[in-house]
């Protein structure tokens, strides 16, 4: 198991000074720190698992531990059928380079990691943090790669210094945080002067109404990940043969009425059998029962986030997962 090489503690800063932290082990293997704390001398984060933690495990976001443990590999290009849809999901909507040696990309709420697989491969330095446990499902997917750290942080307090990165990417993540907009403006800090940010947030239209989560979550929402995602294997064992044999009648229909009983239905978008297709689906519908927060928004409100941070270069629009959006720090004049 990949663990935190010592050279990557130089990343880590007090999550609200900001102040350097010290690496102090208690049991390494090699270059790899297995357990230790990082402090300042005065606060103290432990490196657990051979992750830093700035956070304690159960917060609000524990059911995207509990997922990603449970589904590690679901969404990886090197163990899906999708034929590298998460590759090209991430530079359709970033825009980036696949090469990017010298740069230092910060990617905020990575869940498992199917992003991370790919910004690894670009040869920029990654630092990759969730709120979750999920992160461990990360670091065991990803954590060969050298110009990989991975850490338990809070998206309102980034480990981090500021101003240190070139790039800033947080994917499916800002809808299920309690302040969308707060959330993307704490990782603005983190950016240098003329470094790009980009992200995407679930979409609000009136077609919302029309979904069945939004009248499961009040209850799904609440209950334990482990019942949850029993009561969900069960619900997912009726709509999804279900509105399968309707799809065979009616077409495309059959598919969004899955939506309305509140199951996730990918049929027809990706090239999979059908097995992997019913995992997905009981992943998905998971995946939008348990938050604790889903918070879409307008394009109009996203168009205001960026106007009202200053950004330049901004491109907000219609997207993969609702509304993908970029922008770029102003150099500030000399």
């Amino acid at each position: 198991m990949p663990f935190l090489l010592r050279s990557q503690a130089q990343y880590f800063r007090h999550p609200k000074t900001t102040a350097p932290l010290e690496l102090r082990e208690i049991r390494s293997d090699g270059d790899q720190v297995v357990t230790g704390v990082l402090t300042d001398g005065q606060a103290v984060f432990p490196v657990d698992r051979g992750i830093p933690r700035f956070v304690p495990s159960q917060n609000y976001a524990r059911s995207f531990g509990y997922q990603w443990q449970t589904f590690p590999k679901a969404q990886l290009d090197s163990h899906t059928e999708w034929g590298g849809e998460s590759e090209r999901r991430l530079f359709e909507e970033t825009g980036w380079p696949r090469r990017m040696e010298g740069q230092t990309i910060l990617e905020a709420a990575s869940g498992m990691g199917r992003f991370t697989e790919i910004l690894a491969r670009t040869g920029a330095q990654i630092c990759t943090f969730d709120y979750s446990e999920a992160v461990d499902a990360n670091r065991d997917n990803n954590g060969k790669s050298a110009n990989v750290s991975f850490a338990q942080a809070d998206i309102y307090d980034p480990p981090y210094a500021h101003e240190s990165f070139d790039k800033i990417l947080c994917i499916g993540a800002l809808q299920h945080c309690p302040s969308p907009r707060g959330a993307f403006e704490s990782l603005l800090r983190f950016l240098k002067p003329g470094g790009e940010i980009v992200v995407d947030v679930y979409r609000l239209y009136w077609q919302s109404a029309l979904l069945g989560k939004y009248y499961l979550r009040p209850v799904t929402s609440r209950l334990p990940p482990e019942l949850l995602h029993r009561l969900v294997k069960r619900h997912v064992a009726w709509v999804y043969p279900f509105t399968g044999w309707l799809q065979g009648r009616i077409g495309r229909r059959g598919r969004s009425l899955s939506w309305m009983l509140g199951v996730a239905d990918a049929r027809g978008r990706y090239a999979m059998d059908d097995t992997v297709a019913r995992t997905l689906s009981e992943l998905d519908t998971f995946d939008m029962l348990s938050p604790a927060f889903d918070r879409p928004q307008t394009l109009r409100t996203v168009r205001k986030w960026f106007a009202d941070a200053g950004l330049d270069d901004v491109d907000v629009r219609p997207g993969y997962n609702g509304i993908q959006a970029r922008g770029r720090k102003p150099i500030s004049a000399a």
